[in-house]
């Protein structure tokens, strides 16, 4: 069962890498495969945490794209467009690194699928405003939104997963994490004009007219927007606190979407419009092939192997997991690899030497799987949800052209955090 569970899983990446066959087409015929080939059962793919789809992450995403549908009628979208093209006087370099500060700053305090649900629209509007390309930018932005989420215990889901396995809280994050994102963050931004060379040119006569014009003419309906706000302050902060309320993110949206389609009482067609539903379906089928890995032992054998390598050595140890950890998440989701990890790392801590600091070992974990996010189109949830919605807008990016600036930043990414975690654990410990 293994080996078929590897094969269908090898075929379908080797398809959707190649941009050739509509990934949400693979992804479904993939899991439908290794369901009637007997490796999962129906139980395993609907209904189990470990092995099944992640029931949270698609509703967290269906209730979010309804709450953006319903912001989108507003013209919110369209005033920050304005105000970010004005602050940063028109050059696009400059808004770039706006967006991306943004987007790294909001994916800390939410998740980074909310956060590129939010920042998308406005991105699209403002490259279209100048007449220029907005895929560097929407790479760029979800690029940011891996590395800003690695920052708190509710920015990226993996580290939900860690935080509860380990017991380290909020603080502990803000602590370990937060300096080695602020670094990275600083790296990136630097690299950028580097990393989209060519891609800065924009006409004068584009500038002057968005210049002229007054953002706040762009809100359409300012009572529907302050009622969004109150509804959106809500879910946020019920995001944040969910280890005090432990209702899950995925319920809270779908709440918020609710109360804003009853207080703004759009058409359906309306509020539907910003749902990808072909996102939506590719998770499902990705969750299950993936799934199918998990349940045959493969993911779990091949990073215990791995591990076993390392003879008990805490700085070893920590290497080895953030070397494993970066390039596994950036080929399946972050999500099942860290579940699938977490016992294994769990048990490695606890027979560390005396004086180790044995945490070391899960912030190798959650920089490994949330960094190792960017380095293909399907290393995370982010990244997919950011494609979705650059082809929906009539701006593919292919496979291969995310991968390529990807393994850029993820090993710019990954190259620091092991000097940061050699330094500040094992050097000045």
């Amino acid at each position: 069962m293994a080996v078929i569970a590897i094969a269908v899983f090898v075929v379908a990446y080797v398809l959707i890498a190649s941009d050739r066959v509509n990934k949400t087409l693979v992804a479904l015929i993939g899991a439908g495969t290794v369901v009637v080939l007997g490796v999962v059962e129906s139980a395993d793919a609907f209904y189990s945490h470990e092995t099944g789809i992640d029931w949270d992450v698609i509703f967290l995403l269906l209730g979010m794209m309804i709450i953006v549908g319903v912001l989108r009628q507003t013209g919110i979208f369209e005033y920050i467009a304005i105000w970010s093209v004005k602050r940063a006087k028109g050059s696009p370099l400059r808004i770039m690194i706006l967006l991306v500060l943004i987007t790294a700053f909001a994916s800390a305090m939410l998740d980074n699928v909310t956060t590129v649900l939010l920042i998308a629209p406005v991105t699209l509007l403002v490259c279209d405003r100048l007449s220029i390309n907005p895929v560097p930018f929407l790479i760029a932005e979800v690029f940011a939104s891996n590395i800003g989420g690695a920052a708190t215990l509710v920015g990226d889901p993996p580290n939900i997963i860690i935080a509860s396995r380990a017991g380290l809280t909020f603080n502990d994050f803000l602590l370990h994490m937060t300096p080695i994102v602020l670094i990275v963050v600083a790296v990136f931004i630097a690299i950028l004009p580097w990393l989209f060379r060519g891609s800065f040119r924009v006409d004068p006569d584009q500038v002057a007219d968005i210049m002229s014009l007054e953002e706040r003419e762009a809100i359409r309906d300012p009572g529907l927007l302050v009622k969004c706000g109150v509804v959106l302050v809500v879910v946020f902060a019920a995001f944040i606190a969910h280890p005090v309320l432990h209702i899950e993110p995925s319920v809270v949206a779908l709440v918020g979407a609710g109360a804003l389609i009853l207080i703004s009482r759009m058409d359906r067609s309306d509020y539907l419009a910003s749902v990808e539903w072909e996102t939506l379906l590719f998770f499902a089928g990705l969750f299950v092939m993936v799934g199918a890995l998990v349940k045959t032992g493969v993911v779990g054998e091949v990073a215990q192997s791995a591990i076993e390598i390392t003879g008990g050595d805490a700085l070893s140890t920590t290497m080895l997991i953030l070397g494993v950890s970066v390039p596994v998440s950036g080929i399946i989701d972050n999500i099942p690899y860290v579940a699938t990890m977490a016992p294994i790392v769990s048990d490695l801590a606890a027979s560390l030497p005396d004086g180790t600091d044995s945490n070391v070992l899960w912030w190798a974990l959650a920089l490994g799987a949330d960094f190792g996010g960017n380095l293909t189109a399907v290393g995370a949830s982010a990244n997919v949800v950011m494609l979705g919605i650059a082809k929906r807008s009539g701006n593919p990016i292919s496979f291969w052209e995310f991968t390529r600036k990807g393994f850029a930043v993820t090993v710019m990414s990954a190259v620091l955090s092991a000097l940061y975690l050699w330094l500040r654990y094992f050097v000045f410990a």
